[in-house]
């Protein structure tokens, strides 16, 4: 490799994989050898620059020292110094090194510091082996080369300073990064920085982002001097990040955007303008809900900031393309998207370049970026305020002459021309090189001072003429294309201004530069651009939320309370003040003055503080209303509230503080996105409504194409398109209402424009949904044939379903008369009607186009019962048949895996007269529900009133029994009731004031909580108690008397339960999951409560109850904040499970099967007593332990079958087996196909079985057809693929240092030497080149010349770190 010196231009290196190296100190004149005592290490940079004036002599060299060779080496990495560029004899400096770095590699570092300052990520331990564990990499100093002085750093947390990963120096700030390996902590990622390389401060993300930092999970990116930038990987997939920025001491982040794009190098899409303060464009995933859930491909957006990241805006784009025509968007969401870091196709920065204001980049202008070979050349000589289109196509740019020259050449295809313009843009001239080739590099000088350039490309075969090869260097050179130097009336000022102000950053800011119309040639080289600024006064938009506060509309609001500094408020909380954040900082780097001043400290009340520890606090805000609706935005910490009088209130800070939204408008309802959690929509009574995309931080208005409607009909139906919506509206309903109906109309961009759909309507609804694989653009209405009159008088009569593609432009009527639609995982359910309504029939869709009939078993065709759809989530469909409404209970009914055949599961399971049913799928582990049964069925035709017993299944219906009671009560006490007949019983899904309030938690595997009794029947809700259960429902205990409203928090770490029977002040809360309790009071007067909710992913320690005074007119909401019971993280320990805070469990534990679904799952769930925060950690996915034999809990009953006392499955009296079905069994190229059984496997369940085992196969039969091949061939066929993967893998384990524990950042990759070659290099080469030799070819090149012309112009892909840009991917690597 080349490495060119950064603070010395006369300077250049190229390594060898040898001992011996070339060295040039005339810019590449003349070159002259040196060696070093060992070979280079596999890191990205071997060497490390001094940055001081007259030290560019001080040189760190990285190599590797391997004992043996082959197979079995063993390889450390030493460090040796130079202090005359290698002029002298390399002294050693450390062994079994990682990274060395010099405190002042990079010219903003504090000058105070000691010149010789020396950091070294190293291990304290050697090992023969070559590897060693994380816990011994520390950060060791020295400032005489390690001679006498070797300091550990401690970085101020003493013996727990270990486990270092990486070291860096960005811009003022030193980095280091490390897996706290301290007891009692998670072995999370964290970051300490310094300004001065001795004291060291942790960094601090805000609560709001919940920001855990993980291994491989952060990217410092280009960094200014009064800010750091962190990309940080909050999503499961690691190429979607968050970018953070820091206030000006670096330790102190707030979120800047979400979903930022990266590449799993650890690259990320981000880049600031060169030299124009403020100014930066990045690129976000605009689906990144679907790209995290289904692995869809990403749909990019390019956003700018001229604020630092304060704000963020989509780029304007042109009107016009550069043949003067229009662009073919159509839509206002339409702006200019720009391939960025993670998709280079040159060299240097992406967008701009040392010439003031000039950025130039290739994209489109659509709804997302459109992929390379579509895109085309834009060009900005505002700093990216104004673009044009300057070419169509693909083009390579380059900046010369302080931009007075712009140099494109085609990228796509290969060219003989090349355009250039010599008055910024506005005219381009071709030129012909001679030689038709295809592009892959173009360059000038670094600083873009040049008029020289050099295009580097690759000629075909065909091409290749008159001498010419396969790989050509063309020498552009255009200093005859102007023929005087520029004087100073030449030039003019460029302010480097946001669009409507002059002030950025707090300042004027402005370079002299070339007139477009000037035919002159600047001429200054290697001089860089001199900034001129002028201060202004401070305005709202200087400033933005400080740490701990997020945004919400223009306010900033406290994400919690406030943390204070030790010994203040020690008193009265309530009679004392501090001097608190105003909630707003001064963006850093921002130099306003005078002015609006937002950052002043204020006083506050003690109460507001953060508590200190083992504390709990509240705070209550009252209603002038009732709440008649409340909900999360799903995975935020904001929550709105829709009040009886039409008002909505919204907290950003999970009920902390409140705040009205449009105080003048009144709301009827509001919707969460289905498809997109950060957005929500206020629905008004007039044709507009409001709805934000950030989870409430800014509200938007727009306009619907109708008022909503007034006949229970969704207003909103959604889309995994997010920007696609159906608004269902009233038509015609203002006057006499003779023709009053509904319209549905629909938008591609989120209701910009909308197109009408159809009128006369009941329900319209996208056929695609998140496992419903139909056509997008699908549209299914329940629609009435007689489209006139008044749809009021419309209730009774027949509705048609008709499916409309193309947005409903192709419309067809499937059924002829509906009772209903509906969507549920991957089925569509329509239940149509013969004509007259008298035969009802259940039709089920896997595509929205193909229906099939639901096949029931005798006597229980839904012709003659009411059905209500229950669940589907283990590829089965659940159905309640009514078999009574004097009173209401029915049966419940199980799909096969294409929601066809039904089959009985159990009878006389209980519901009401809204259709809701007691039925309840335990969330987190597949196939256990609980249900209620009417066990009076004869005596309640009579009576009238229904006797409930609770039952449960763990074989998802399958079979059903009582739950098993605990032995004695939360007192000690047995119960009175202890006979056979006893058991546990619970109120279910009928009674439940608020639906959302479910048994169990997402966040915790196994836990349920209830409201019951223990005895023969379910006693009145107000003679009940409260009981848990920790393993999915097989044993219980009750862990309070009376009935109560629950929550989990943290993961189930914390419990929360309020009385539900009559108005309290006190909430009771446990941190062992129910074996004790401790009382809150959170109120002097009793308030009757009526909810209990906290964030939807019940990960957190904050919740709300909401509720009311005994007769007040309104609401009250009460925060209660338990996040500072303990601050001690509950420790996770992957590879050793039993000696940390969590322990494994199995449902299989409780019950006589050993296995669930043919598997046997253990979980990972928290110690019950230990003391520690859950947080947001990784949970561990369930780990399959082994897949088990099928047994006879795999099997349910085939259609027409039930199981009888026995538990046997026999045929229904009367009813008639399904016939074999040959071509069906065949049709997936089995070998072989089964006659039917009474018996078929269970869908969701795996099982391994044959013969006995396979209740569900009768007698065998072959397959039409043969096999083509014996055992000998596919053995051939699995194995060798297999052999060359391992072989390829432990080529690269040992090539790319991970077999000996380093430390790898972007930009590593296997390097352009090796030590070995031979078989096994050939082997691991070949699948790279099958798959990529594009990337390959790429790789190749970039790696031999990006040194010698390029690396001062990187950025922050090159780890420079006396310039722009500074990239750390930290990876754990034990």
């Amino acid at each position: 490799m080349v490495i060119e010196h950064p603070f010395n231009n006369r300077y250049a290196f190229a390594l060898t994989d040898k001992e011996e190296h070339y060295r040039t100190d005339n810019r590449g004149k003349t070159w002259r050898t040196f060696k070093l005592p060992l070979p280079p290490a596999l890191v990205p940079k071997p060497l490390s620059f001094h940055a001081s004036a007259g030290m560019d002599g001080h040189i760190l060299y990285q190599g590797t020292s391997c004992e043996k060779g082959g197979w079995g080496a063993v390889c450390h990495d030493e460090t040796f110094y130079t202090k005359s560029h290698f002029g002298d004899i390399p002294q050693k400096l450390l062994s079994e090194t990682s990274h060395c770095q010099f405190a002042h590699s990079n010219k903003a570092f504090k000058t105070d510091v000691p010149k010789e300052l020396i950091f070294c990520v190293a291990f304290d331990t050697s090992t023969n082996t070559g590897s060693h564990s994380l816990s011994s990499s520390r950060l060791f100093s020295s400032t005489d080369f390690f001679e006498k002085e070797i300091k550990v750093e401690d970085l101020g947390i003493g013996k727990n300073a270990k486990g270092v990963i990486a070291f860096a120096i960005v811009s003022k700030y030193a980095l280091v990064a490390m897996r706290d390996m301290s007891p009692g902590n998670t072995g999370e990622m964290v970051l300490y920085v310094s300004l001065d390389g001795m004291a060291w401060a942790k960094a601090q993300f805000p609560h709001a982002s919940s920001a855990q930092l993980r291994e491989n999970a952060y990217t410092v990116v280009e960094s200014t001097s009064y800010s750091l930038a962190v990309d940080v990987v909050l999503h499961d997939r690691a190429s979607i990040g968050t970018l953070f920025m820091s206030n000006s001491n670096g330790t102190f982040f707030v979120e800047s955007l979400k979903d930022t794009n990266r590449n799993e190098r650890g690259f990320v899409d981000y880049e600031r303008i060169y030299g124009v303060d403020g100014i930066g464009l990045a690129n976000v995933v605009s689906n990144a809900k679907d790209v995290e859930a289904h692995g869809t491909i990403k749909q990019l957006k390019t956003v700018i900031t001229f604020d630092d990241g304060s704000n963020w805006q989509p780029i304007h784009s042109p009107n016009k393309d550069s043949n003067d025509r229009p662009f073919n968007c159509d839509s206002k969401s339409c702006s200019l998207h720009l391939h960025s870091i993670t998709n280079p196709h040159n060299f240097g920065r992406i967008f701009s370049s040392p010439a003031p204001g000039f950025v130039m980049g290739v994209g489109s202008v659509s709804d997302s970026l459109s992929a390379y070979q579509d895109s085309d050349t834009f060009l900005s000589t505002n700093a990216g305020i104004d673009w044009t289109m300057v070419r169509p196509g693909a083009h390579k740019y380059e900046f010369g002459d302080s931009g007075s020259i712009l140099v494109i050449v085609n990228d796509e295809e290969p060219t003989d021309k090349i355009q250039y313009s010599t008055d910024l843009g506005q005219n381009w001239k071709t030129y012909d090189i001679g030689v038709k080739l295809l592009a892959r590099g173009l360059m000038t000088l670094p600083d873009s001072t040049s008029q020289k350039f050099l295009l580097l490309g690759s000629v075909a075969r065909r091409d290749q003429k008159d001498g010419v090869g396969r790989v050509v260097v063309v020498f552009l050179d255009f200093a005859n294309t102007r023929s005087r130097k520029c004087i100073e009336s030449d030039f003019e000022k460029w302010f480097a201004r946001n669009r409507g102000t002059e002030c950025l950053m707090g300042h004027k800011q402005w370079y002299k530069r070339r007139k477009p119309d000037a035919d002159c040639y600047v001429g200054e080289k290697f001089k860089d651009p001199v900034m001129h600024e002028e201060d202004c006064e401070c305005t709202d938009a200087d400033y933005e939320c400080d740490y701990n506060f997020v945004r919400s509309g223009d306010e900033c609001v406290p994400a919690g309370p406030e943390p204070i500094p030790a010994g203040v408020c020690v008193g009265d909380p309530n009679k004392e003040t501090y001097l608190g954040s105003s909630g707003y900082r001064k963006i850093p780097g921002n130099t306003c003055r005078d002015g609006v001043k937002k950052d002043e400290k204020v006083e506050k009340k003690c109460s507001q503080a953060a508590p200190k520890e083992g504390d709990v606090i509240h705070q209550t805000f009252e209603f002038p209303n009732y709440i008649v609706q409340h909900a999360y935005f799903k995975d935020s910490t904001t929550f709105l509230v829709r009040t009886a009088e039409g008002a909505v209130w919204q907290s950003s800070n999970e009920g902390y503080t409140w705040k009205q939204l449009f105080p003048d408008k009144r709301f009827l309802a509001f919707y969460h996105h289905k498809f997109s959690n950060e957005r929500a929509y206020l629905i008004t009574e007039t044709k507009f409504f409001y709805y934000t995309t950030d989870t409430g931080r800014t509200w938007y208005e727009q306009g619907a194409p109708t008022p909503p409607n007034t006949f229970g009909v969704e207003v909103l139906r959604f889309h995994p398109n997010t920007d696609t919506l159906i608004w269902t509206g009233n038509e015609n309903c203002f006057s006499d209402g003779q023709n009053c109906h509904t319209e549905a109309s629909y938008t591609r961009d989120n209701g910009r424009n909308w197109y009408f759909v159809e009128k006369y309507v009941r329900n319209c609804a996208f056929t695609k949904d998140k496992d419903l694989y139909a056509d997008p653009t699908e549209i299914v209405c329940e629609s009435y044939a007689e489209k006139t009159g008044s749809q009021v008088r419309m209730q009774l009569e027949p509705m048609q379903l008709v499916v409309g593609a193309n947005y409903f432009s192709r419309k067809r009527k499937v059924f002829e008369q509906v009772v209903g639609f509906a969507k549920f995982s991957e089925f569509l359910v329509v239940a149509s009607a013969e004509p007259g309504g008298r035969s009802l029939e259940l039709q089920v869709s896997l595509d929205g186009y193909h229906f099939a009939a639901g096949q029931f078993p005798r006597g229980m065709h839904p012709e003659t019962h009411a059905y209500t759809i229950l669940e589907s989530s283990t590829k089965s469909l659940f159905i309640h048949m009514t078999m009574s409404e004097d009173p209401f209970y029915g049966n419940i009914l199980k799909s096969n895996s294409n929601g066809t055949y039904f089959g009985l599961s159990i009878e006389n399971v209980n519901r009401n007269d809204a259709g809701f049913v007691d039925f309840e799928k335990m969330i987190g582990l597949d196939g256990i529900a609980l249900i209620n049964i009417v066990s009076n069925t004869a005596e309640a035709k009579i009576s009238r009133k229904k006797k409930l017993r609770t039952r449960i299944t763990h074989n998802d219906g399958s079979t059903w029994k009582p739950l098993t009671p605990p032995k004695v009560d939360s007192q000690g006490r047995p119960y009175e009731c202890n006979t056979a007949r006893c058991a546990l019983h619970l109120h279910g899904y009928t009674e439940r004031l608020d639906p959302r309030a479910t048994f169990s938690s997402p966040s915790v595997v196994g836990l349920i909580m209830a409201v019951g009794n223990v005895g023969e029947e379910l006693a009145p809700y107000q003679d009940s108690d409260t009981f848990l259960s920790r393993d999915g429902g097989f044993t219980w205990e009750e862990i309070h008397k009376d009935a109560h409203l629950w929550e989990f928090g943290d993961s189930g770490s914390i419990l929360v339960i309020v009385n539900d029977e009559e108005p309290t002040d006190y909430l009771l809360f446990s941190t062992d999951q129910g074996l004790s309790w401790r009382e809150y009071k959170f109120s002097k007067d009793k308030i009757r409560i009526r909810f209990v909710v906290t964030v939807t992913s019940d990960t957190s320690r904050r919740f709300i109850l909401m509720g009311d005074y005994p007769k007040s007119s309104g609401s009250v909401a009460i925060h209660v904040d338990f996040t500072a019971l303990t601050s001690k993280r509950c420790v996770l320990n992957r590879e050793k499970p039993g000696e940390d805070d969590f322990e494994l469990w199995s449902p299989s534990e409780e019950r006589e099967e050993r296995c669930l679904f043919g598997r046997r799952t253990l979980y990972h769930r928290r110690v019950r007593d230990a003391n520690c925060v859950v947080g947001k950690q990784d949970k561990v996915e369930e780990n399959i332990v082994e897949t088990c034999p099928c047994a006879k809990v795999d099997f349910e009953c085939e259609f027409n079958y039930v199981k009888n006392d026995a538990d046997e499955c026999v045929l229904l009296p009367g009813a008639i087996p399904l016939p074999n079905d040959e071509v069906e069994a065949c049709k997936s190229g089995e070998d072989y196909w089964y006659e039917r059984t009474p018996y078929r496997l269970i869908p969701y369940s795996s099982c391994d079985g044959d013969g006995e085992t396979r209740l569900d196969r009768g007698v065998r039969h072959a397959c039409p057809g043969f096999k083509a091949h014996g055992p000998f061939f596919w053995l051939f066929v699995l194995l060798i693929p297999f052999g060359v993967t391992a072989l390829i893998g432990y080529s690269y384990y040992r090539r790319s240092g991970l077999a000996r524990g380093t430390i790898r950042l972007p930009g590593d990759g296997l390097s352009s030497y090796r030590y070995e070659s031979g078989i096994l290099d050939t082997l691991a080469s070949v699948p790279w080149y099958l798959v990529g030799i594009a990337g390959i070819a790429w790789e190749w090149i970039a790696s031999r010349t990006e040194g010698v012309f390029y690396r001062s112009r990187r950025g922050y892909r090159d780890l420079r770190v006396d310039e722009d840009a500074q990239i750390l991917r930290f990876e754990d690597e034990d």
